[in-house]
């Protein structure tokens, strides 16, 4: 989208922590607790967003090569 702010996943929880925090206070107008809220709304949907693709990129690594999950677990034991 263009003119949109795109945040690393975890500066998006940052502010978004930090919406929630602000809104938590009840020092907002209600104007603005709304613009927080459009804000935070938007925040969590780039964070689901990026938690799904993450999750989606370790399912097809992991089904590349399913050996490959054996050879880590081995290593755990040294």
């Amino acid at each position: 989208m263009p003119g949109k702010k795109a945040y690393p996943f975890e500066a998006s929880l940052e502010k978004l922590e930090a919406i929630v925090e602000t809104m938590e206070s009840g020092e907002l107008t209600l104007e603005e607790s709304l613009k927080a809220f459009q804000e935070g709304i938007t925040l969590t949907r780039a964070c689901q967003k990026a938690l799904a693709e993450a999750q989606q990129e370790v399912k097809i690594l992991m089904s590349d090569d399913p050996d490959s999950v054996a050879d880590f677990d081995s290593h755990d034991d040294e």
